[in-house]
């Protein structure tokens, strides 16, 4: 594992510009330039930010401007040289450091000696989105292996753009889109995604993943355990930030209505500072076996995904409203944010802070 690397996120509205054209566009370029280890360009399907204007697929008059996100991953020194020029790029939206333990090939071979996962653990895979396994889907194949080894949830989530080993692929409308990246987000216990990690070398050959710290909240409708307590800031008095992650299905109800869609619009209520849905293809969570869209379906049974994030404090008071809406439904976790930035307010202002929970 290489533990100096760093998880660059970003959130923005899919119509937002800069003078040479859209933001997407611009900022995968440079990572492509870059050559970055991994990166991917994800549409939302609805969600709002600091100004709490709702956008969503759902209503045309709202989905003119549907939220986007970036993920870009290496080692610490290159996200860091990308800070200044991504910040030059984006002037609206959110940017949020993390730190992640980028895998390497030697590390996840049967006999190598592996470095444990933290007690619980987020593992993200990022796969070509027509990457086979024995003539099956790569995403297919290890949702499947994720499952029997007993992984509490998996999310596959369709990127347009990105990059895999320092290669670029752009999805086209006349294109194979073979290499598009497709990222595969797993959260489980340590024992769990270690006992899998030599099966999804031996399959995939070459892997590309990152393993990060969380905390699994509830399972099921089951509470687990509520978000860590977190001070605002650290010793140093560098903020800190925090994450919910909620995993459920396209298909699931809460009195009646969509639940990803609830999530969105009651977080919106609380006036945290945003919160974004993003809709998967293929995935599981708890005992539900692995799904996504299939033909003739009346209601689509694919994963959803909502992101919250802002203060330790702010969080809280979202998990009130998460808490009572997935209580029959759905894979909840949080997450330490070490680093988060209102885009345009400058580089130097993004320092990680420290903390352990």
């Amino acid at each position: 594992m290489n533990d100096d690397c760093l998880k660059l996120t970003t959130y923005f509205g899919e119509r937002e510009r800069t003078p040479n054209g859209l933001l997407a566009d611009e900022l995968l370029a440079l990572y492509g330039r870059e050559r970055l280890q991994a990166s991917v360009l994800l549409r939302g399907a609805e969600g709002f930010g600091a100004h709490h204007s709702r956008r969503t697929d759902r209503l045309l008059t709202l989905s003119e401007d549907l939220p986007v996100v970036s993920v870009a991953i290496d080692r610490r020194a290159c996200i860091e040289a990308l800070l200044e020029p991504v910040l030059a790029l984006q002037r609206r939206g959110l940017l949020t450091l993390e730190r992640a333990r980028l895998a390497t090939d030697s590390v996840l071979a049967p006999s190598a000696p592996r470095e444990r996962p933290p007690a619980e653990t987020k593992l993200t895979l990022y796969l070509g989105r027509r990457q086979r396994i024995a003539r099956v889907p790569a995403f297919v194949a290890i949702c499947e292996q994720l499952r029997r080894g007993g992984v509490a949830g998996a999310t596959v989530l369709l990127g347009v753009d990105g990059t895999r080993r320092g290669q670029r692929a752009r999805a086209g409308f006349f294109a194979s889109n073979s290499d598009v990246p497709v990222m595969l987000i797993a959260v489980g216990s340590a024992q769990s995604i270690t006992a899998v990690l030599p099966a999804i070398a031996a399959a995939l050959g070459e892997p590309l993943l990152t393993l990060e710290r969380i905390r699994v909240c509830k399972r099921d409708g089951h509470l687990l355990a509520r978000p860590p307590e977190l001070p605002p800031s650290d010793a140093r008095g560098r903020p800190l930030w925090q994450k919910l992650m909620i995993y459920t299905s396209q298909s699931a109800t809460h009195e009646g209505r969509p639940l990803s869609g609830q999530l969105v619009r009651r977080l919106r209520e609380t006036g945290l500072a945003g919160a974004t849905g993003l809709r998967g293809i293929w995935g599981f969570h708890g005992e539900h076996a692995p799904h996504g869209d299939r033909l003739l379906q009346v209601r689509r049974r694919v994963p959803a995904l909502t992101i919250a994030i802002d203060t330790p404090a702010r969080i809280a008071e979202a998990f009130t409203i998460v808490d009572e809406l997935t209580a029959e439904h759905g894979l909840v976790t949080s997450e330490v944010v070490p680093a988060l930035l209102p885009a345009g307010e400058g580089a130097q202002k993004l320092a990680l802070a420290d903390h352990t929970s």
